[in-house]
Protein backbone atom coordinates (compact mmCIF):
# COMPACT_ATOMS: atom_id res chain seq x y z
CA UNK A 1 0.00 0.00 0.00
CA UNK A 2 1.30 3.48 -0.91
CA UNK A 3 1.86 5.72 2.09
CA UNK A 4 0.45 9.22 1.77
CA UNK A 5 3.14 11.45 3.26
CA UNK A 6 3.54 15.20 3.17
CA UNK A 7 6.71 16.34 1.37
CA UNK A 8 8.24 17.79 4.54
CA UNK A 9 7.73 14.46 6.32
CA UNK A 10 9.35 12.18 3.73
CA UNK A 11 12.88 12.39 5.17
CA UNK A 12 11.57 11.89 8.71
CA UNK A 13 9.66 8.78 7.63
CA UNK A 14 12.70 7.50 5.74
CA UNK A 15 14.81 7.67 8.89
CA UNK A 16 12.08 5.91 10.84
CA UNK A 17 12.14 3.07 8.29
CA UNK A 18 15.95 2.90 8.43
CA UNK A 19 15.79 2.63 12.23
CA UNK A 20 13.17 -0.11 11.99
CA UNK A 21 15.20 -2.10 9.45
CA UNK A 22 18.40 -1.80 11.45
CA UNK A 23 16.54 -3.59 14.22
CA UNK A 24 18.71 -4.51 17.19
CA UNK A 25 21.98 -3.66 15.45
CA UNK A 26 24.07 -1.60 17.85
CA UNK A 27 25.69 1.52 16.40
CA UNK A 28 27.67 3.81 18.72
CA UNK A 29 25.57 6.89 19.46
CA UNK A 30 28.25 9.28 18.15
CA UNK A 31 28.28 7.48 14.79
CA UNK A 32 24.57 6.72 14.47
CA UNK A 33 23.41 9.79 12.54
CA UNK A 34 26.31 9.53 10.11
CA UNK A 35 25.59 5.88 9.38
CA UNK A 36 21.87 6.52 8.98
CA UNK A 37 22.45 9.55 6.73
CA UNK A 38 24.65 7.45 4.43
CA UNK A 39 22.06 4.66 4.33
CA UNK A 40 19.38 7.27 3.61
CA UNK A 41 21.46 8.56 0.69
CA UNK A 42 22.30 5.16 -0.79
CA UNK A 43 19.53 2.79 0.43
CA UNK A 44 22.45 0.44 1.14
CA UNK A 45 22.53 -1.13 4.61
CA UNK A 46 26.03 -2.51 4.04
CA UNK A 47 27.29 0.85 5.29
CA UNK A 48 26.21 -0.12 8.79
CA UNK A 49 29.17 -2.52 8.65
CA UNK A 50 31.48 -0.85 6.09
CA UNK A 51 31.87 2.57 7.70
CA UNK A 52 34.91 2.66 9.96
CA UNK A 53 35.58 5.49 12.39
CA UNK A 54 38.75 6.44 14.21
CA UNK A 55 38.25 7.31 17.87
CA UNK A 56 35.79 10.19 18.23
CA UNK A 57 36.09 11.00 14.52
CA UNK A 58 32.58 12.45 14.33
CA UNK A 59 33.06 14.60 17.41
CA UNK A 60 36.38 15.89 16.09
CA UNK A 61 34.81 16.62 12.70
CA UNK A 62 31.97 18.54 14.33
CA UNK A 63 34.42 20.52 16.47
CA UNK A 64 36.42 21.44 13.37
CA UNK A 65 33.26 22.56 11.55
CA UNK A 66 32.18 24.64 14.54
CA UNK A 67 35.61 26.24 14.43
CA UNK A 68 35.07 27.39 10.84
CA UNK A 69 37.16 24.83 8.98
CA UNK A 70 36.87 24.41 5.21
CA UNK A 71 35.97 21.23 3.33
CA UNK A 72 37.96 20.01 0.33
CA UNK A 73 36.36 17.55 -2.09
CA UNK A 74 37.72 15.60 -5.04
CA UNK A 75 34.63 16.09 -7.22
CA UNK A 76 32.27 18.89 -8.11
CA UNK A 77 29.42 16.48 -7.37
CA UNK A 78 30.47 16.15 -3.72
CA UNK A 79 31.00 19.90 -3.51
CA UNK A 80 27.47 20.49 -4.86
CA UNK A 81 25.94 18.06 -2.39
CA UNK A 82 27.35 19.63 0.77
CA UNK A 83 25.10 22.09 2.59
CA UNK A 84 27.06 25.28 1.98
CA UNK A 85 24.51 27.50 3.75
CA UNK A 86 25.22 25.88 7.11
CA UNK A 87 28.94 25.68 6.44
CA UNK A 88 29.13 29.37 5.60
CA UNK A 89 27.27 30.27 8.79
CA UNK A 90 30.03 28.45 10.66
CA UNK A 91 32.72 30.37 8.77
CA UNK A 92 33.76 27.66 6.31
CA UNK A 93 33.55 27.03 2.60
CA UNK A 94 33.88 24.11 0.21
CA UNK A 95 36.75 23.82 -2.26
CA UNK A 96 37.17 21.56 -5.28
CA UNK A 97 40.25 22.28 -7.37
CA UNK A 98 39.78 19.43 -9.85
CA UNK A 99 38.55 21.71 -12.65
CA UNK A 100 41.16 24.44 -12.15
CA UNK A 101 43.26 25.14 -15.24
CA UNK A 102 46.53 25.16 -13.30
CA UNK A 103 45.70 21.77 -11.77
CA UNK A 104 44.92 20.24 -15.18
CA UNK A 105 48.06 21.70 -16.73
CA UNK A 106 50.36 20.53 -13.94
CA UNK A 107 48.82 17.06 -13.90
CA UNK A 108 49.40 16.71 -17.65
CA UNK A 109 52.96 17.98 -17.38
CA UNK A 110 53.84 15.62 -14.51
CA UNK A 111 51.88 12.65 -15.84
CA UNK A 112 49.82 12.29 -12.66
CA UNK A 113 46.14 12.54 -11.85
CA UNK A 114 44.40 15.84 -11.26
CA UNK A 115 43.34 14.45 -7.89
CA UNK A 116 46.96 14.35 -6.76
CA UNK A 117 47.62 17.92 -7.85
CA UNK A 118 44.36 19.18 -6.37
CA UNK A 119 45.23 17.69 -2.98
CA UNK A 120 48.65 19.33 -3.15
CA UNK A 121 46.98 22.65 -3.96
CA UNK A 122 44.57 22.18 -1.06
CA UNK A 123 47.51 21.64 1.29
CA UNK A 124 48.38 25.32 0.76
CA UNK A 125 45.10 26.54 2.28
CA UNK A 126 45.84 28.56 5.36
CA UNK A 127 43.19 27.07 7.64
CA UNK A 128 42.13 23.68 8.99
CA UNK A 129 40.37 21.45 6.46
CA UNK A 130 38.25 18.34 6.28
CA UNK A 131 39.03 16.30 3.15
CA UNK A 132 36.01 14.50 1.69
CA UNK A 133 37.16 12.05 -0.99
CA UNK A 134 34.45 10.09 -2.77
CA UNK A 135 35.93 9.26 -6.15
CA UNK A 136 39.72 9.31 -6.51
CA UNK A 137 41.89 6.85 -4.56
CA UNK A 138 44.95 8.78 -5.75
CA UNK A 139 43.68 11.71 -3.67
CA UNK A 140 43.92 9.54 -0.56
CA UNK A 141 47.35 8.26 -1.59
CA UNK A 142 48.52 11.85 -2.04
CA UNK A 143 47.15 12.82 1.36
CA UNK A 144 48.92 9.88 3.01
CA UNK A 145 52.24 10.88 1.43
CA UNK A 146 51.87 14.51 2.56
CA UNK A 147 50.89 13.40 6.07
CA UNK A 148 53.98 11.20 6.29
CA UNK A 149 56.11 14.13 5.10
CA UNK A 150 54.48 16.44 7.70
CA UNK A 151 53.22 18.73 4.96
CA UNK A 152 49.59 18.51 5.99
CA UNK A 153 47.49 17.61 9.04
CA UNK A 154 43.80 17.40 8.07
CA UNK A 155 41.16 17.93 10.74
CA UNK A 156 39.42 14.82 9.35
CA UNK A 157 39.66 12.62 6.28
CA UNK A 158 36.48 11.16 4.84
CA UNK A 159 37.80 8.37 2.64
CA UNK A 160 34.98 6.85 0.60
CA UNK A 161 36.13 6.51 -3.02
CA UNK A 162 34.22 3.97 -5.09
CA UNK A 163 35.68 1.60 -7.66
CA UNK A 164 38.19 -1.15 -8.29
CA UNK A 165 41.73 0.18 -8.88
CA UNK A 166 43.62 1.03 -5.67
CA UNK A 167 40.34 1.83 -3.92
CA UNK A 168 40.58 -0.71 -1.09
CA UNK A 169 44.31 -0.13 -0.65
CA UNK A 170 44.06 3.67 -0.50
CA UNK A 171 41.42 3.50 2.23
CA UNK A 172 43.59 1.17 4.30
CA UNK A 173 46.48 3.64 3.99
CA UNK A 174 44.39 6.38 5.59
CA UNK A 175 43.45 4.06 8.43
CA UNK A 176 47.17 3.65 9.20
CA UNK A 177 47.58 7.36 9.98
CA UNK A 178 47.06 9.25 13.22
CA UNK A 179 44.63 11.60 11.44
CA UNK A 180 40.93 11.32 12.39
CA UNK A 181 39.10 9.40 9.65
CA UNK A 182 35.77 8.07 8.49
CA UNK A 183 36.38 5.38 5.87
CA UNK A 184 34.03 3.13 3.91
CA UNK A 185 36.04 -0.07 3.85
CA UNK A 186 35.90 -2.06 0.63
CA UNK A 187 34.94 -0.96 -2.86
CA UNK A 188 31.76 0.95 -2.06
CA UNK A 189 31.49 4.71 -1.67
CA UNK A 190 31.02 7.70 -3.93
CA UNK A 191 30.71 11.46 -4.01
CA UNK A 192 27.16 11.23 -2.65
CA UNK A 193 28.46 9.30 0.35
CA UNK A 194 31.20 11.86 1.00
CA UNK A 195 28.65 14.68 0.90
CA UNK A 196 26.22 12.76 3.11
CA UNK A 197 28.86 12.31 5.82
CA UNK A 198 29.67 16.03 5.76
CA UNK A 199 25.97 16.92 5.94
CA UNK A 200 25.35 14.48 8.79
CA UNK A 201 27.85 16.43 10.89
CA UNK A 202 26.60 19.84 9.75
CA UNK A 203 22.98 18.97 10.54
CA UNK A 204 23.95 17.86 14.05
CA UNK A 205 25.40 21.31 14.67
CA UNK A 206 22.32 23.16 13.45
CA UNK A 207 19.54 20.92 14.78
Amino acid sequence: MIEIIKPMDIEKRSFEIITELLGDREIPSEQELVVKRVIHTTADFDYADNLCFSEHAVRKGIEALKGGCDIVTDTQMARSGINKTILQKLGGQVHCFMSDEDVAAQAKERGVTRAIVSMEKASQLQKPCIFAVGNAPTALISLKEMIDEHKIAPALIIGVPVGFVNVVESKELIMETDIPYIVARGRKGGSNVAAAICNAMLYQIMR
